[in-house]
């Protein structure tokens, strides 16, 4: 099998195949050729290990399993295998839409006031940094459930780039330095850790090669043994030993008794596009919905730009309310879903919403609790010309985790701990609130605000999805308008973004996210607004059903590579 590309920054121009055999690096492209594959994803060597397992006979899914390992090195930032995260997945030949939930889940050790002083006070810190705030890793046995059910290659094949990029480094960007920055201090707390990812204490230089060898080992044990390579054996009894000396509650059972769920997405539809969205503990698909079920109330093409804005943000509110309201870990709790995702019931919430006025948060009914909702993520997309598909986001909360590698395995461990409601009116920097739904209980998964999607309508397929915490869902549903509007994955990804989530009762936006006009406009409804820097790296690909061609595009807020690419067998 040889692989040839076309694409390019800006544009796709089509080549002759005597001169499709140099990679170039894309934001927007568009190829019309049997065999072809597009990948976006947030780093360069996470999509050059996609197309490297293809061009050894692996499907779409192979490649999901070699990019989800792949970010996991390159991008110690956004996830890595001491995290977890959602695969999901479309498979043509039986039509089958599925989720793969590798969240992680409470230690059996967890309790609910696990994070409180003496006075019932949430102490952050203990659920932000260090051992206590890691939850059981979902990553690894993922990517063994997602080879062993739907690869055609074996998962040590698939996991060679990851080792590689491991072993023998990687050149660390701009991007990489300034996540580094945020959580220096942090990673300064533990020697091991320093000396992995700083240089004596300080950011390395630009271009500085990223070396780790015991990840590299410990992926070579998830490669030679499957699931009992993490979940079991020597690779484990470091994990506990490692998160116990450190103050954590992990035991051996923890690992043993992890699997991975395979779970029915969630399904909606919105002005005769077909919506396939992650199921919980992800909330991003409910919510979606959601609010796309009171938008479809409204012709949004008959508003001005302020009203139009002012009307999502209301919309979002009210989605986002009921997110903090019901939506927990439905293996523990009943949510009720259907009434969420309902037509008539979202027909009643857009009856609330004025044109002229802004609904203070406080007036909505209810009643819930501070809740926090992580902050550092990934996310991938795969499609190929037949339509099998990939959309996955992947994540260990904050930048970097818990800030704590467990001694001798290379596993920056995650702070998701710190996604469960831990008391009343505690919160986290992203400020979502939630309830009981969402407290902590042993090995229940946190509520996630993570919106791997699929779009359909008659003429196209798209593949999306985001980091960026507590604001996913509002990214996805300004990307999901773009593409309800008849633009391509190159717009979706770089539409200027603005948020509202209930609570905090404000508009976050973008720098340029909303002219001073609208800032203006939306105040005189009775909004507070809040600018922040740009944020999310969305990656997008699409297939267009009638021209049967491809295209793909990387989020320029982020240093992603987007590519198509022609697999000749």
């Amino acid at each position: 099998m040889r692989i040839n590309t076309l694409s390019q920054k800006k544009s796709c121009q089509l080549v002759s195949l005597a001169l499709i055999f140099v990679f170039f690096s894309i934001t927007g492209c568009s190829v019309k050729q049997p065999g072809q594959v597009a990948i976006a994803s947030a780093h360069p060597l996470a999509t050059q290990a996609g197309f490297e397992i293809l061009n050894k006979g692996g499907n779409v899914y192979d490649a999901a399993v070699a990019v989800s390992a792949a970010l996991a090195v390159v991008e110690p930032s956004g996830s890595g295998l001491g995290g977890g995260g959602f695969w999901l997945l479309h498979r043509v030949s039986d039509g089958l839409d599925i989720m793969l939930d590798g969240r992680e889940k409470a230690p059996l050790g967890a309790d609910k006031n696990m994070f409180l002083d003496a006075q019932g006070t949430a102490i952050k810190s203990l659920s932000l940094e260090g051992a206590l705030a890691a939850g059981i890793p979902g990553m690894p046995a993922g990517l063994v459930h997602l080879s062993q059910h739907y690869g055609k290659l074996t998962l040590a094949e698939s996991l060679q780039p990851a080792i590689r990029y491991a072993e023998q480094g990687f050149a660390i960007g701009a991007r990489h330095q300034k996540l580094l920055a945020f959580r220096q201090a942090i990673l300064n707390k533990d020697a091991e850790t320093a000396a992995i990812f700083l240089s004596q204490g300080e950011i390395p230089a630009t271009g500085s090669l990223l070396v780790q060898s015991d990840l590299a080992n410990t992926l070579k044990q998830l490669a030679n043994q499957g699931h009992a390579g993490f979940y079991a054996g020597t690779t484990a009894d470091k994990l506990v030993a490692a998160v116990q000396k450190q103050g954590g509650i992990w035991s051996l059972a923890d690992l043993h008794q992890y699997q991975v769920i395979e779970r029915e997405p969630v399904m909606g539809s919105y002005k005769g596009i077909k919506i396939t969205g992650a199921a919980l503990p992800a909330s991003g698909g409910i919510v979606l919905i959601a609010a796309l079920n009171i938008l479809e109330n409204i012709d949004l093409d008959a508003l001005d730009s302020i009203t139009r804005k002012h009307v999502i943000i209301e919309a979002l509110r009210r989605a986002y309310h009921d997110r903090a309201l019901y939506l927990g870990d439905a293996d523990f709790i009943d949510v009720p879903v259907a009434r969420l995702l309902s037509k008539d019931y979202a027909q009643g919430l857009a009856s609330t919403l004025r044109t002229d006025k802004a609904l203070p948060s406080d007036y909505l009914t209810g009643q819930t609790e501070d809740q926090p909702g992580g902050r550092n993520t990934t996310h991938f997309s795969i499609i190929d010309a037949e339509g099998n598909r990939v959309s996955a986001t992947l994540s260990v909360n904050f930048p970097f985790g818990a800030g704590l590698v467990a001694s001798g395995t290379g596993v920056l461990l995650n702070n998701q701990m710190d996604d469960f409601a831990s008391s009343k009116n505690s919160a986290n920097g992203y400020g979502l609130v939630g309830g009981a739904a969402n407290a902590i209980a042993p090995e229940k998964r946190m509520l996630s605000s993570m919106t791997p999607t699929f779009l359909e309508d008659n003429q196209r397929i798209a593949v999306l999805g985001t980091p960026g915490g507590s604001r996913i869902i509002s990214m996805v549903l300004l990307a999901a308008l773009d593409f309800a509007a008849g633009n391509t994955p190159e717009s979706w990804v770089s539409v200027q973004r603005f948020h509202h989530q209930y609570r905090p009762d404000q508009i976050l936006y973008e720098k340029n996210g909303l002219t001073e006009d609208e800032v203006r406009g939306l105040q005189a409804l009775g909004h507070q607004l809040k600018q922040k820097y740009n944020y999310g790296n969305m990656q997008a690909v699409q297939l267009d059903k009638v021209h049967k061609t491809l295209s793909a595009a990387s989020d320029l807020r982020g240093e992603g590579l987007a590519s198509v690419r022609l697999i000749d067998e």
